[in-house]
């Protein structure tokens, strides 16, 4: 295969790119950038490379035992800090971390969600090294997006290149919506009928309400508001329709925990339903993902998941993590400080690329302006040294050149496990930049596993 894409010049890329280019337009696949009012939502068309990244089949199989396990223990752990916090009381992971923890939820405690799962859809970030050792760079358990975008990237490759799909064989992906349904339907509450599944989405002007009306959509399920719900008086969810009240009993929620439940969270809050948190508690309906999830949706928790693995699976972790300082420790905090210009540091609870330094790229006055933001508050930010990542050819105007990038699979966790074939590749766009979200000028690829 490698072969045959490599026989391309740049002329027949460059043709292939504006057909994958009038394929996105023609089929809608848009991402959403929003800027906080209504007039700020602008669409703009899915940055895409049509050069693929190749993995092979032999190599993904073990990747797919790591993620497993990781997003297994992980599992556990949130569990256990809802319930008998024994890895806190042994010391394994310190106490301090939950207690100061944003996104730990008191509300959760004492809840035993289905099989014991809290994050049920869940999107490792995994990178290259440049001496080829891939690491897991974060985990993303709360509500992590690109799914939708993973599954069109194929289906625009397949357009392109039909004749490689004929002669080859690339793993398949578009088994992901069957198996997503599937792993909520395994969460229903209600043992006595089929369950009905809805997804919660924050409305059109949501960076990633494509996705949520896309996976809807794929998986016949109601893409709601939470204008569209209520709880009742028996603390059931109930969905408003012009037949009259349905009852929902699976809810995937692409609301940050603190929007779901105004009598909870936000008083403040539009995007919820008031009740919800209540009707959860009460095993009315399964809410994937879980509240409180992102209590290991934390950078510096990050740090101790070999520990998490060791701890409740007894095994050795299978994917390493990238090598990292925990700021509040001091030691690591001294080392950070006298490196910053080697380092990368990151908030605990950032995403998307925001609120980051990266040291080799920053000026002095930054660096030193991160320092105070550091002393100030050393439990919000963790290091780490900046990889040489890998990087793929990319079709940057009429020629390829490489670019780096990471790769997004995504895992399910019900009655069973389900690990995506392949996953998001996302790419830095710019020359020279390791910054891959869209929302910063990153695209994206389409992954094929293969044989060989």
């Amino acid at each position: 295969m490698k072969k045959a894409l490599s026989r391309m010049n740049d002329a027949e890329l460059s043709e292939r790119r504006t057909a994958a280019e009038l394929a996105i337009r023609a089929m809608g696949i848009t991402f959403t950038v929003y800027s906080g009012s209504e007039s700020g939502g602008i669409d703009r068309e899915w940055p895409f490379d049509v050069i693929p990244r190749l993995i092979l089949k032999s190599e993904w199989d073990q990747v797919c035992l790591g993620l497993k396990q990781r997003v297994k223990a992980l599992n556990l752990f949130i569990d256990d800090i809802y319930h008998d916090q024994q890895i806190l009381n042994d010391g394994v992971v310190p106490r301090i971390y939950i207690d100061n923890s944003r996104d730990f939820r008191p509300e959760c405690i004492g809840v035993s969600p289905p099989h014991g799962m809290w994050s049920h859809v869940c999107g490792s970030d995994l990178v290259r090294d440049g001496d080829g050792t891939l690491y897991v760079l974060e985990d993303n358990l709360r509500v992590p997006s690109g799914v939708s975008y993973m599954l069109e990237n194929r289906e625009v490759m397949k357009r392109v290149f039909p004749e490689l799909f004929s002669d080859y064989v690339i793993h398949p992906v578009d088994n992901y919506p069957t198996e997503l349904a599937r792993c909520l339907r395994s969460l229903n509450p209600n043992t006595t009928r089929s369950p009905q599944l809805a997804v919660l989405t924050p409305g059109i002007y949501n960076s990633a309400y494509f996705e949520h009306a896309y996976l809807a959509n794929a998986m016949a399920a109601q893409l709601v508001e939470g204008r569209d719900l209520e709880v009742g008086r028996d603390d059931c969810l109930y969905m408003r329709t012009i037949q009259g009240l349905v009852r929902v009993d699976v809810l995937y929620r692409r609301i940050d925990d603190t929007f779901i439940d105004p009598e909870v969270f936000n008083p403040d809050s539009i995007l919820g339903v008031p009740g919800l948190m209540r009707a959860w508690r009460a095993g009315n309906v399964a809410l994937a993902n879980a509240p409180g999830c992102g209590v290991a949706d934390d950078k510096v928790i990050y740090t101790y998941v070999p520990e998490i693995i060791r701890y409740y699976m007894n095994e050795a972790p299978i994917l390493p993590n990238v090598p990292s300082y925990r700021c509040v420790e001091p030691e690591h905090l001294a080392y950070v400080l006298d490196n910053l210009e080697h380092l990368v540091v990151k908030p605990a609870n950032e995403s998307g690329g925001y609120g980051m330094l990266i040291g080799p790229k920053a000026t002095r006055r930054e660096r030193q302006q991160f320092a105070h933001r550091i002393r100030a508050n050393p439990r919000n930010y963790m290091a780490q040294p900046m990889l040489n990542l890998s990087t793929s050819p990319t079709l940057i105007d009429t020629h390829a050149e490489p670019r780096h990038l990471d790769l997004r699979p995504f895992i399910l966790s019900g009655e069973q496990q389900f690990v995506t074939t392949g996953g998001l590749t996302r790419v830095a766009m710019r020359k020279g930049s390791i910054v891959v979200n869209s929302s910063q000028g990153g695209g994206s690829k389409d992954t094929w596993v293969v044989d060989g």
